[in-house]
């Protein structure tokens, strides 16, 4: 915000030419189509591996080891200026989305064939009565 200028923005400040605004805005919106697809597509590696892993006998979905080296990873990477708690929360639920995605997958595969494209529940139903 410009000093004395009671939140507005000075003349010549950067942002004030709405020609300006509209050019940043679009490359904004570009990125966000970007970022999308990329966290798309690191869903559908994330549910390969799932498969893998799967197919490996390893019954569990959490590797915890691995997603210490994942925020790691990205920690050591950040130049900033996002702030490192702020990015490494974006990973986390990131993590955590693909680890529910991974969760459904195992839970579709264990259904009967036939029962395939029923929706996977995420709670038990109540009990009869209920």
């Amino acid at each position: 915000m410009a000093e004395g200028g009671g939140g507005r923005r000075q003349a010549g400040a950067p942002g004030s030419d709405p020609a300006a605004l509209r050019r940043l805005r679009r490359r904004i919106d570009a990125l966000d189509r970007r970022i999308v697809w990329l966290m798309n597509e690191r869903a559908r590696l994330g549910l390969e591996v799932g498969a893998a892993k799967s197919a490996a006998g390893r019954r569990t979905v959490l590797d915890a080891d691995r997603e210490r080296e994942v925020l790691l990873r990205v920690a050591m990477t950040n130049p900033g200026p996002l702030p490192q708690a702020d990015l490494l929360a974006v990973y986390r639920r990131l993590i955590l989305a693909t680890r529910r995605l991974e969760l459904a997958e195992r839970r579709r595969a264990r259904q009967p064939a036939g029962d395939a494209n029923k929706p996977v529940p995420t709670r038990r139903p109540p009990a009869p009565g209920q």
